[in-house]
């Protein structure tokens, strides 16, 4: 018998020793990180809301119960009492039975209310029909992506659950190795922005943390060296994924077609954008004429073994390991990664691409933490000068922008991200309108906006409270405004749109390397009464930061046989209110803020000047050890 089987075996042992006896335990497994237990006496379960919390408490695991088959209610008769349990204000719109792990899946529109006060009315569910209830909200604004995930896991749900029963006994398998140290190798985004990659390594555990695209550039990580893919795919234990940006998320997938079969943690929002932006990017590199790196299956074997973890949650992920997962405050489910190394054996965090004060999207990142020795953090804008004016300035200076435009008869032509800048826009212009601040007129959104707005409405519990409320109001929702359109006819409904009224266009890709900005630029480039406007982060070499260098001369290739050089007539202006990264006063009111405050600083992901220049800022002013690391050193930490 294994070193796990045995385990299972006193945990279950362990497990009927603490339950009532009249409460069966037919089996006990683990998931992923999560400690399974299966009855045939769900219901008694039920009844006391305690057992499992207590349960939890008490062997320090993330417990599941679910029912034994022979349990089960047939989900003929289960679907209409379940009905019957919940409240009709609960907005019920679908139920979806999973006879092999017992769940029904609840989708309302107002999960809370199938909740119940401290999970009163799922539990009643349990009692009536004996199904392990698990919920889900209905997304106000319907996205093909989200539906598409969860379509697809539903099908392959036997497999997922093979996967997540593999996962878990390597995560609780028996400690090998017999001394302890940890190590960070640097792959991508030192001294550079873009292709964020680097591995964790313990004795015991090897995990990657991102693995991105250094944009405008196809420059990958550096995944050849022998820590890293040297090694085999299969030597990562897992990966975990900070947001769902391409410089941090893009080749992932990659990883599957080499061989690797393990999980990714994560947030359920960047697993869905995630899946959404891979795809978007296979199309664009298809489209562009270049050879993908993979193909689509990789995508869905991506999503297929991804765990998804709520911020907060501390979670077992190797022996050796525990992660959490805390606000970043950048775009929708993006994180600081948090890990706890042995048994208080070493802290570090990996901040992503981090936000600190609130927005209109989210509330600032997190910098609150049981302990962190060291601090892996992101130097975008750190350089000494790099200060942003604020975003309540930017609004205003954009608003000034588009009634000058409007007033012209131009076009104001943002590129975005479509994901976190675009949304963020569509807030400002949605209150300026209803305000009466500037004209009402179309705000046509391009390319995956739309999508990536849907996925935004889906998750509201990750934006601030407030739009959470006014997502949910009868008539409120700012993303259904009636200026936004969605714009889905291809090059020609452009050039009509340009040729038009005043209007407003928001089209990725925000840095212009490729997208539906190309087709805007043909059409309104030329256009002395238009606008081009950057809000968004413009990398050294992008044509984006040339444009923003005063490029008049624009080179335009479409990837389909038409390349043409466009005279840009179009005034230009750049307003960095929006941004989603802390400039250089928000990088250091992070570090000054954070509790406790770490013993090393790594700064990442910013060019040569700025990771130098915010690291000799925070030793000289905070006394801080910082290093500027250069792709492919190793740093050992005990």
């Amino acid at each position: 018998m294994s070193s796990v089987d045995t385990q299972l075996e006193e945990l279950k042992a362990e497990i009927k020793a603490e339950l009532p006896a009249d409460i069966s335990v037919t089996d006990v497994t683990y998931e992923g990180p999560e400690l399974v237990i299966y009855t045939r006496d769900p219901k008694r379960f039920a009844r006391n809301g305690d057992l499992i919390r207590d349960l939890a408490g008490k062997l320090r695991k993330r417990i599941t119960v679910r029912p034994d088959p022979v349990a089960l209610s047939p989900p003929e008769r289960a679907r209409d009492r379940v009905i019957d349990v919940l409240p009709e204000e609960a907005g019920v719109t679908d139920l979806d039975f999973h006879e092999d792990t017992g769940e029904v899946v609840i989708q309302a529109d107002k999960p809370g209310m199938v909740i119940g006060r401290n999970g009163a009315t799922l539990r009643e569910i349990t009692r009536e029909v004996g199904w392990t209830p698990q919920v889900v909200r209905t997304p106000p604004i319907e996205s093909s992506t989200v539906s598409n995930v969860r379509n697809f896991l539903r099908q392959e749900r036997e497999d997922r659950r093979q996967i997540l029963e593999r996962v878990g006994r390597q995560i609780h398998r028996e400690e090998l190795a017999n001394e302890q140290w940890v190590r960070i190798t640097m792959l991508g985004s030192c001294r550079e922005v873009g292709r964020s990659s680097f591995i964790l390594s313990t004795a015991e555990t090897r995990i990657l943390v991102d693995c991105g695209e250094k944009l405008g550039s196809g420059e990958s990580p550096y995944m050849q060296i022998p820590e890293a893919l040297g090694a085999g795919a299969n030597s990562f234990d897992a990966i975990v994924l900070t947001h769902a940006h391409l410089d941090h998320s893009a080749l992932v997938p990659l990883l599957y077609k080499h061989g690797y079969d393990g999980p990714i943690y994560t947030t359920e929002p960047t697993r869905d954008l995630m899946g959404l932006l891979q795809l978007d990017h296979l199309d664009v590199e298809t489209k562009a004429g270049r050879t993908p790196p993979y193909d689509p299956e990789m995508v869905r074997e991506a999503i297929k073994h991804t765990i998804p973890i709520e911020y907060g949650d501390v979670t077992d992920i190797a022996p050796d390991v525990k992660l959490t997962l805390h606000n970043a405050g950048h775009v929708l489910g993006s994180a600081i990664a948090h890990f706890h190394i042995g048994d208080g054996l070493y802290n570090v965090a990996f901040s992503g691409d981090i936000h600190y004060g609130e927005t209109r999207l989210f509330d600032g990142a997190v910098n609150d933490f049981p302990r962190v020795e060291t601090l892996v953090l992101e130097s975008t804008y750190g350089g000494r000068n790099d200060y942003q004016t604020d975003q309540e300035d930017s609004e205003r200076k954009l608003i000034e922008a588009i009634n000058e435009t409007h007033d012209r008869g131009g076009t104001v032509l943002v590129p975005t991200a479509a994901v976190g800048r675009a949304q963020e826009l569509m807030l400002v212009l949605e209150e300026a309108m209803r305000a009466g601040k500037i004209p009402r007129m179309p705000v046509h959104l391009d390319g995956m906006i739309w999508e990536a707005t849907a996925v935004h409405t889906t998750y509201p519990e990750y934006l601030r409270s407030d739009l959470n409320d006014r997502i949910f109001g009868e008539e409120d929702n700012p993303f259904l405004a009636g200026a936004f359109n969605h714009v889905d006819g291809g090059d020609e409904e452009r050039r009509d749109v340009a040729d038009g009224d005043p209007a407003i266009v928001l089209s990725p890709s925000g840095m212009v390397t490729g997208g539906p900005i190309l087709s805007w630029l043909r059409h309104v480039g030329p256009d002395p009464d238009s606008r081009l406007v950057f809000v968004d982060y413009q990398a050294q070499g992008t044509l984006g930061r040339r444009l923003q260098n005063g490029l008049t001369e624009v080179p335009i290739d479409d990837g389909v046989g038409r390349s043409e050089t466009v005279q840009l007539e179009a005034d230009v202006d750049t307003f960095d209110g929006f941004s989603g990264h802390a400039d250089r006063q928000g990088l250091e009111n992070f570090v000054k803020t954070m509790n406790p405050r770490p013993e090393k600083i790594l700064c990442v992901d910013g060019d040569e000047r700025a990771v130098q220049d915010l690291s000799s800022g925070l030793y000289h002013d905070y006394h801080l050890r910082t290093f500027t690391p250069k792709n492919l050193e190793t740093f050992r930490f005990r």
